[in-house]
């Protein structure tokens, strides 16, 4: 594979550095500050920012815009993967940026599934105002009940009533649901128990106001609520939506979370190769500015240790990332399986190593609120779960690797 960035991405990658540079970096604090300022003016932190909804536009007017969507009609400006790369990479470095993109999870992953898997109906009603950027969105698939690392283990029941499916079931962790803008989310559930056993499982997409819904809960991660975000728990209670809304048809649930969950899992390896790379720049920064025991602080070997190896790791990981989107781009996600589990388990993994060391060269302020380490930290800890936890991951590497000696 060339390594060289193609023409365009080095075009969007020149335009998307700047924008970071002029509206992203000097609005951190600002963001923050406006989820504070919305709980004690406006009585809840739920509330669209608007902030965000004024970067938008700007961002779209310079063709920074639905860049993760390949090969649709739809979203023209959509880069194959390997173009994709390097500029999720840059939107990772902030963890609100990529919505002011487009290119947030979970609406990406759903914005996937509707075009590859939804009629011209749903496309219209849901796809559309997506892509927009009017509306958000939610994946529901994690259940307390069950180890939701084993997909086939999905409890939620999805069943036939006349024209209607009628669905009951207790989720929770549904990134995004706490977002008052969040009006669709794409619900896993099982048609059939007695199918075989990948058969069992079915997508049907939701409205989010369709009565029998009850957002029950945000649940915090490491103590922060992601508001207006927000990862939540969610009852379906008799929840009665049309038929069409079925994707693909019953029992092919469990097919479409393959093709869906491939992107997702390699979007996420992307942001966290950024992560890692901010860290690692504000480490070093730190260290050039503080001294102790008469020395500047990345004069001590210890950090150059860490300096170098945090080098090696990121730049490991990022060309494992390249390599995994470029067979997904020739060969197909399937045949990329993979290297798409190695990236998975890799990325976060770095990621979280850099900061942990980012933090311990910031000392106390590492752990606060005044760099942003601390939250990029208890976010990127939540990706050794998300899109399944390293132990499947592994195992689904050991496996591909012990099929090629018999």
């Amino acid at each position: 594979m060339d390594f060289a960035y193609s023409e365009r991405c080095q075009e969007l990658r020149t335009r998307l550095l700047a924008f970071m540079d002029e509206h992203i970096y000097p609005n951190e604090g600002a963001f923050t500050e406006e989820v504070e300022r919305n709980g004690r003016e406006r009585g809840s932190r739920w509330q669209p920012l608007a902030l965000i909804e004024r970067l938008k536009p700007l961002a779209r007017q310079q063709g920074l815009w639905n860049l993760f969507l390949p090969k649709s009609a739809r979203a023209p400006q959509g880069l194959a993967n390997l173009d994709y790369a390097p500029l999720c990479e840059i939107m990772g470095r902030v963890p609100w940026a990529p919505e002011v993109f487009n290119c947030s999870a979970p609406d990406t992953g759903n914005m996937e599934t509707l075009e590859r898997y939804a009629g011209e109906e749903l496309k219209q009603a849901w796809l559309e105002p997506l892509l927009r950027g009017e509306i958000r969105s939610a994946f529901a698939m994690t259940e307390p009940d069950v180890a939701s690392s084993d997909a086939t283990n999905i409890a939620t029941r999805i069943e036939r009533d006349g024209d209607h499916y009628l669905i009951n079931g207790h989720k929770w962790w549904i990134s995004g649901a706490g977002d008052p803008r969040c009006r669709v989310y794409i619900v896993m559930g099982k048609t059939d128990p007695a199918a075989a056993r990948h058969q069992q499982q079915s997508m049907i997409v939701v409205p989010a106001d369709t009565p029998g819904i009850t957002v029950v809960r945000p649940l915090p991660v490491f103590g922060y609520d992601d508001a207006p975000h927000g990862h939540c728990e969610i009852r379906f209670e008799d929840v009665r939506v049309p038929a069409a809304n079925m994707l693909l048809g019953e029992g092919r649930g469990f097919e479409i979370a393959q093709g869906r969950l491939g992107p997702g899992r390699i979007h996420h390896c992307m942001r966290a190769v950024g992560v890692a790379e901010r860290a690692l720049e504000l480490m070093c920064r730190r260290l050039g500015s503080r001294v102790a025991f008469g020395r500047v602080l990345s004069d001590q070997g210890v950090w150059r240790e860490r300096i170098a190896e945090a080098r090696i790791r990121i730049d490991t990981a990022r060309l494992l990332t390249l390599k995994a989107a470029y067979l997904m781009d020739t060969v197909g996600n399937k045949h990329a399986q993979s290297e798409i589990a190695m990236i998975k388990v890799l990325a976060p993994t770095v990621a979280q190593d850099v900061l942990d060391w980012a933090i311990q060269a910031h000392g106390a302020a590492g752990v606060s609120e005044e760099f942003p380490l601390a939250y990029q930290w208890a976010a990127n800890r939540t990706l050794r779960l998300a899109d399944g936890p390293d132990e499947v991951h592994r195992n689904a590497i050991a496996k591909l690797e012990l099929a090629r000696y018999g």
